[in-house]
C-alpha cells in the first residue's frame, strides 16, 4: 500500500503532538489549509512542500510517500 502525503503528514504533525491550528502558525498559513492538506483536497505547492520537509527534518521523498525513510 502507498503512503499517501496526506496520511504521512497527519501522521507527523501528531507525533510532533501538535493541532492544525499550531502547525498552520509555524508554516506561516492557515488551519484550513493544513486540513485541506490532510484530507487530500489541496496538495501543497512547492514551498509548502519545502517547508514542511525542513520543519520535519525530513526529505521531500518520504514526505510525498515514495521512500520509507
Amino acid at each position: 500500500m502507498k503512503i499517501l502525503f496526506s496520511d504521512r503528514l497527519r501522521d507527523l504533525r501528531s507525533e510532533r503532538g501538535l493541532n492544525q491550528s499550531e502547525l498552520a502558525k509555524e508554516l506561516g498559513t492557515t488551519q484550513r489549509r493544513v486540513s485541506y492538506w490532510e484530507t487530500g483536497k489541496v496538495e501543497p505547492d512547492l514551498v509548502s512542500l519545502c517547508k514542511l520537509a525542513e520543519y520535519f527534518g525530513v526529505s521531500l521523498d518520504f514526505l510525498v510517500g515514495l521512500k520509507d525513510y
